[in-house]
């Protein structure tokens, strides 16, 4: 008889891909889907080999089983109380996370249940998220004396420095609405209704030119964090390379044409 594969044989990161979407499953359902060691790995590996594979358009991040992600392995934590082990893991923690930001293709959160700490910090990071109405969201490690010092970063650059704040002192949970509200998730659906609104959105970013996409996420990040001046002056370079790009000047002359763009896949 066949026997069932034991946790340790069963891959971390499920990779499914279909039409340039790539759909990165968590597959620790029944432990929560933890950002244990492993899973930072396996994670991290997923997203270096798609960042440089041009036939992949666009990334969903997913989990399974009753909940997105509880954050970090806290178990796995407390086994190795050293601040040079803490250290290494907030920085594959932090590695992935930039990672994410700085691949060329959008990534996408697809969120229930629940999102907590560095789970609520891996929705941030996305690009974009969407939430059904079951999800709900907390930094919640000061609860266990532990404030969520780098979900911070990516919650602080989601939801107003007020309301961040107040997720991080209480800890408390707020519900998908609130999220969306706060800025913190683009959308939010039944349960039933979570892959075709994700299908919905994917397919309008893709029926965009990747070439676009890449360089206005790029763009989009690296002004955040600039003076205003700066932040210009770097989008006007970057909007005279996106111009002379062929994917522009078909856009463009289409719009002139009174037509529809033909881009090359």
């Amino acid at each position: 008889m066949t026997q069932p594969l034991s946790s340790s044989d069963t891959p971390y990161v499920i990779n499914q891909r279909e039409h340039g979407v790539v759909t990165l499953t968590l597959n620790r359902g029944e432990k929560l889907n933890p950002l244990s060691e492993e899973m930072l790995a396996a994670l991290q590996a997923e997203i270096d080999a798609i960042a440089i594979d041009p036939k992949v358009r666009l990334v969903v991040l997913a989990a399974r089983g009753k909940a997105f992600c509880a954050g970090h392995d806290l178990k796995q934590m407390r086994s190795e109380p050293s601040t040079n082990y803490y250290k290494s893991l907030f920085h594959s923690c932090s590695k992935l996370m930039l990672a994410i930001q700085n691949m060329p293709q959008p990534v996408i959160a697809r969120v229930h249940g629940i999102a907590t700490a560095a789970g609520c910090q891996l929705v941030s990071m996305c690009d974009l998220a969407v939430a059904s109405t079951d999800a709900h969201f907390a930094v919640s490690g000061v609860n266990y004396g532990l404030f969520c010092s780098t979900p911070s970063v990516g919650l602080s650059r989601n939801v107003p420095r007020k309301q961040a704040m107040e997720m991080l002192l209480t800890g408390d949970f707020i519900d998908a609405h609130t999220a969306k509200d706060r800025g913190l998730v683009n959308r939010v659906v039944t349960p039933d209704a979570l892959d075709q609104e994700i299908s919905v959105l994917a397919n309008s970013i893709l029926s965009k030119p990747a070439v676009a996409i890449a360089m206005g996420k790029q763009l989009f990040y690296r002004q955040l964090e600039m003076g205003i001046a700066a932040a210009y002056q770097l989008a006007g370079e970057n909007m005279a390379c996106n111009m002379m790009d062929e994917a522009a000047l078909e856009g463009v002359q289409a719009f002139i044409e009174k037509r529809s763009p033909s881009w090359k896949p």
